[in-house]
């Protein structure tokens, strides 16, 4: 049984960091892109970042560049979101998701986590 779990969620202040984690059960991520996404009250689930099946090939929304990287240990069948210099604004329930090939939209997304909480407050 193919599951995702995500952990490393919690509340934070602003500017502070976080780094969430997407480890795989039941079947090898190796062939699998890795998204992440989040979801805010009363919002539609958002793309945050993705990473190809080989690690070779990332993208991010643009609210999140240059403070969000994702990365992928294929050995431990886990990948990672290095989310630095936290916002109010990134405060939603964080999920990750697998496909084959990276999609921004999660209707394309197969294979969930159940998600975990970031909260960023002073």
């Amino acid at each position: 049984q193919l599951q995702l779990v995500e952990s490393g969620g919690g509340l934070v202040q602003p500017g502070g960091s976080l780094r969430l984690s997407c480890a795989a059960s039941g079947f090898t991520m190796d062939y699998y892109a890795i998204g992440w996404f989040r979801q805010a009250p009363g919002k539609e689930r958002e793309g945050v970042s993705c990473i190809s099946s080989s690690g070779g090939s990332t993208n991010y929304v643009d609210s999140v560049k240059g403070r969000f990287t994702i990365s992928r240990d294929n050995a431990k069948n886990t990948v990672i979101l290095q989310m630095n210099s936290l916002k109010p604004e990134d405060t939603a329930i964080y999920y990750c998701a697998a496909r084959r090939i990276c999609s921004s939209w999660y209707g394309a997304y197969a294979y969930w986590g159940q998600g975990t909480q970031v909260t960023v407050s002073s």
